[in-house]
């Protein structure tokens, strides 16, 4: 049996004990408990244990922390030939452009209505959505987007606390344009001393890009490291983050890393 939080929670109340997720022979590996509500203070105590929302319309709010976790680091992000071509065309486009928190609600609401092969409905009900712009606007969630020519055609958006950023969902409308903003969050991240990525579930489509999956300790070991830390204080893409990338280079050339001094 999974615990319960109450409805009435206004995210005081603890979280059990990380070792009570249900385990890999259940019918839900990871499921650690169930109930609440999506108050900005219960989803930042969540993202700081390594714990996030996911459900389905008409089911009450399940909390997980699976293990193991799909991260990406971003000194290990693959950019495979073709997106290396992609990413200098559109550098050199005029009207194309990275952009960064300009048009959030738009970017949540095309990756709740985006299909997803495998899956039915979407994960991001209204309910979640609601939390999620709220927390956007207290400044901890944050969106990538691609624009052409004035539209917006593709994205990612995801939370950020401290050094660590979680990425939740993303979207293209058109050919590449989510590997764009996602290649375009890892410069970010590699400026920002943001070493890893979490992408909660392992998927084919991110481990050709560089994500695995790590354990679950490992995964909270690195969170109490990097949580604390203060997050980046500048959430704009400046065209010379793309140095972070080698999109002259071959695939197995080391990147720049030029990062921000760590706090002190």
């Amino acid at each position: 049996m999974i615990d319960w939080l109450p409805d009435d929670d206004d995210g005081s109340l603890p979280f059990p004990p990380l070792e009570r997720a249900l385990g890999p022979d259940s019918e839900a590996p990871g499921l650690l408990c169930a109930g609440g509500r999506l108050t900005i203070a219960r989803l930042r105590q969540a993202y700081r244990r390594g714990i996030f929302p996911w459900y389905s319309r008409g089911e009450p709010v399940l909390w997980w922390c699976t293990t193991p976790r799909m991260v990406l680091k971003t000194a290990d992000f693959r950019l495979h030939r073709s997106l290396r071509k992609t990413l200098r065309r559109f550098i050199a486009t005029p009207g194309c452009e990275i952009r960064i928190d300009a048009a959030f609600d738009q970017v949540i609401a095309h990756c709740a209505s985006t299909p997803r092969d495998g899956q039915v409905g979407t994960w991001i009900v209204p309910e979640l959505m609601r939390a999620y712009r709220q927390w956007h606007a207290a400044g901890e969630v944050h969106s990538f987007e691609t624009w052409i020519d004035g539209e917006l055609v593709g994205g990612l958006y995801g939370v950020c606390q401290g050094r660590m950023f979680y990425g939740e969902s993303m979207f293209a409308r058109s050919t590449d344009a989510s590997k764009i903003a996602l290649a375009a969050l890892v410069a970010f991240c590699r400026r920002s001393g943001i070493d890893w990525i979490d992408c909660q579930q392992q998927t084919r489509h991110l481990a050709s890009m560089g994500a695995a999956p790590v354990a679950r300790e490992v995964f909270l070991s690195h969170l109490d490291q990097v949580v604390e830390l203060p997050s980046p204080g500048q959430w704009t893409y400046h065209r010379e983050l793309w140095r972070q990338l080698p999109l002259e280079a071959g695939p197995e050339a080391d990147p720049p890393m030029n990062r921000l001094p760590d706090p002190a």
